[in-house]
C-alpha cells in the first residue's frame, strides 16, 4: 500500500511555509509517498487523519482550536508519524502546551539571529545520522525548552558571544521521541526554504520523516 503524507502549512510568512511545503512534498513523493497539502489546521479535525502514515506541520506563530490539536494528538498517539523542523514545528502554537508536549520542545530564543555555528552529531550510529559528521551551519541557532524524554541525535554549543550567560551551554538540535504509539522527529535547522538544499540538513530531515512514518 502506498504511504500517505499530510503537510499542513501556514502562519508567519518569514519561514516561507508554502515554499518549504512544496520542497518537502517533492522529497516525500520521491520516497514513494502520496502527499496531500493543506493550508489550514482544520485538516487536523478530519476523522480520517489517522489514515496518514506521516503528518508534517509547517505553521509558525499561529493559533489552533481545541478540537484541531486533539485530532492531531489523537492521530499521533494512535500511530501516525509526526516530523518537522525549525519554528514551523516547534514555534507553532505558543499557548498550546498539549501540542508542545507532543513535539518535545518549544523555541524561546535565537541569540544573534543569523549566525555561524556547528551542529554536533551525538549518535552517529543512529540510522538517521549514519555517515554524517559534525558540520558548520549558518542560520538561527535555536535556544529551546526541551523535554528530557527526547532521544537527542545532534546538539549545538552556544559561544556566549550574543548572550554571555549561556556560554558553553549545549542545546539539542535534532531529536526523536514517542507520543503514544506514534513516532515524532524534530530538527531545529531550516529557517528558510534555501536551507532545505543544504545536504546534511536535507538528509537528516528526509531520513527523520521516513523514520517517523515507520519506513
Amino acid at each position: 500500500m502506498t504511504k500517505q503524507a499530510l503537510i499542513v502549512w501556514g502562519g508567519w510568512p518569514g519561514h516561507q511555509p508554502k515554499e518549504c511545503a512544496d520542497i518537502v512534498a517533492a522529497m516525500l513523493k520521491e520516497d514513494g509517498f502520496d502527499v496531500v497539502l493543506e493550508n489550514t489546521t482544520e485538516a487536523y479535525t478530519d476523522p480520517a487523519l489517522g489514515d496518514f502514515n506521516l503528518i508534517v506541520p509547517m505553521v509558525t506563530m499561529s493559533t489552533i482550536e481545541k478540537e484541531e490539536v486533539e485530532g492531531l494528538s489523537n492521530a499521533v498517539r494512535a500511530g501516525t508519524g509526526l516530523a518537522g523542523f525549525h519554528g514551523q514545528m516547534a514555534d507553532s502554537f505558543r499557548n498550546e502546551v498539549r501540542y508542545q508536549f507532543m513535539v518535545g520542545g518549544q523555541w524561546v530564543a535565537h541569540p544573534g539571529n543569523i549566525i555561524d555555528y556547528t551542529v554536533q552529531i551525538t549518535k552517529p550510529d543512529d540510522p538517521i545520522m549514519q555517515g554524517i559528521s559534525d558540520f558548520p551551519y549558518r542560520s538561527e541557532q535555536y535556544y529551546m525548552h526541551v523535554d528530557p524524554n527526547n532521544e537527542v541525535l545532534a546538539t549545538t554549543t552556544f559561544s556566549g558571544e550574543h548572550a554571555d550567560w549561556i556560554a558553553g551551554h549545549v542545546m539539542p538540535v535534532v531529536w526523536k521521541r514517542r507520543h503514544g504509539k506514534g513516532r515524532v522527529f524534530y530538527s531545529s535547522l531550516g529557517h528558510v526554504a534555501a536551507e532545505l538544499e543544504v545536504p546534511s540538513m536535507r538528509t537528516i530531515l528526509r531520513r527523520g520523516m521516513n523514520w517517523a512514518a515507520r519506513d
